[in-house]
C-alpha cells in the first residue's frame, strides 16, 4: 500500500528530496484511494507547506515538535514506557517481527518509529495494517490531538491514520495521555529535566512491556521469512 510509504515521507525530516517529491506523494494518495476526500482534503495546507515553504523554516519547525516536545514523539513506545527498560525490551521484540516479515531496518531510526512502522505496513495487506493501527490507536488518537492544539499541518497525517484505524478517543487509554500536559519546545530547562532518565536497555527481557505496548506487537503477526523488500517506489 503506496499510501502508507507517502504519509512516513511526510512524518520524515524534511529534505529538498521530499519537497521535490510532494507532487508524486499527492498523487499516490489521490489515486490509491485507501484514504477518502475526508482525509486527503486536510492534508492538502501540508502538501503546501512542506512543497512551497523554506526548507530551513520547515525543519526548524519539525524539531521543535518532534524532537523538542516529548509528548508529540513520533517514537511510538515512549509515550508507554518513557525511556525505561521496558521500552527496550519492546523494541526488540518489534524488531524481531519486523525481521521475520522480512523488513529489514537499514536507517538510524528506531524500530517503534512512526514512519518506519508506517513503511513497514506499506508491505502489509489491509487488514494487517488496520489491525497494528487500531492497537496503537490511543496513541494516535493522542498525537493527532496535541498536534491539532498546536495548529499544526502535520495532525491531518495522524487524523487519517485515526480514522484509517478506527481508533476511539474516549477510551481510557487515550483519555489517559490526552490528560498529559504538553511539552513547550522552548523551555530548554524542563527538556532537560524530562529527558534525565534511565537510558533505554535493549537486552532481551521476555516480561518487558506494558499491555499497551503488547498490544501493538501481538497484532504484528510474523509472515513467512523471505528476502527482505526495498523500500516500495510511490510511482
Amino acid at each position: 500500500m503506496k499510501s502508507f510509504k507517502a504519509l512516513s515521507a511526510l512524518l520524515s525530516y524534511p529534505t529538498a528530496d521530499l519537497q521535490s517529491a510532494i507532487p508524486e506523494i499527492a498523487v499516490v494518495l489521490r489515486d490509491e484511494g485507501l484514504f477518502g476526500p475526508r482525509d486527503l482534503a486536510p492534508l492538502q495546507p501540508l502538501l503546501r507547506w512542506l512543497g512551497a515553504h523554506d526548507l530551513f523554516e520547515v525543519q526548524e519547525t519539525y524539531v521543535l515538535l518532534f524532537d523538542r516536545a516529548r509528548t508529540l514523539s513520533l517514537n511510538l513506545f515512549e509515550h508507554v514506557h518513557g525511556e525505561s527498560r521496558d521500552r527496550g525490551g519492546a523494541m526488540v521484540d518489534l524488531l524481531e517481527t519486523y525481521r521475520a516479515g522480512g523488513f529489514d531496518l537499514t536507517g538510524t531510526e528506531l524500530p517503534d518509529h512512526l514512519p518506519v512502522l508506517l513503511e513497514f505496513l506499506s508491505t502489509q495487506t489491509r487488514q494487517e495494517a488496520q489491525g497494528i493501527l487500531s492497537d496503537a490507536g490511543p496513541i494516535l488518537v493522542a498525537l493527532a490531538e496535541r498536534l491539532a492544539r498546536r495548529e499544526s499541518p502535520y495532525a491531518a497525517v495522524l487524523a487519517a491514520l485515526v480514522d484509517f484505524a478506527g481508533a476511539d478517543s474516549t477510551t481510557e487509554a487515550a483519555q489517559t495521555l490526552l490528560a498529559e500536559t504538553m511539552d513547550d519546545p522552548t523551555d530548554t530547562v524542563a527538556l532537560d529535566q524530562t529527558y534525565a532518565e534511565a537510558q533505554v536497555m535493549f537486552g532481551p527481557d521476555p516480561n518487558a512491556g506494558c499491555p499497551a505496548a503488547r498490544d501493538v506487537l501481538s497484532r504484528m503477526a510474523p509472515l513467512p521469512a523471505h528476502a527482505a523488500p526495498q523500500a516500495p517506489a510511490l510511482t
